[in-house]
């Protein structure tokens, strides 16, 4: 169930995927079909505040990294949100993001 961002958060992420295709045989590729996806993020929600440090554990091949690039924008989420000063990074485009990213 989606939650509402929190608006005094500096970032505020909601039910955030990244899911990568898994393509199948040549034939497939060549119709388009997949073989299946990948759930490298899946329904991840946390808020943080100026000052606030987010440690993240896991093991290897868990989505940390995946999880940071989504943030950044530098990999596109499937689904979900990231809320930064305001405004849904997900849905703007790579030239609005660049100036995200140096305050980020």
């Amino acid at each position: 169930m989606p939650t509402k961002p929190d608006e005094s958060a500096l970032v505020s992420v909601r039910n955030l995927k990244t899911y990568y295709s898994i393509r199948g045989s040549f034939g497939d590729r060549l119709v388009g079909r997949e073989a299946g996806r990948v759930k490298a993020v899946d329904d991840v929600s946390f808020d943080l505040r100026k000052g606030e440090v987010l440690g993240l554990v896991g093991e290897s091949g868990s989505g940390k990294t995946t999880l940071g690039r989504t943030l950044l924008g530098l990999v596109r989420a499937t689904d979900g949100s990231v809320m930064f000063e305001g405004r849904d990074i997900t849905k703007l485009s790579e030239r609005e993001l660049r100036g995200h990213r140096r305050r980020m």
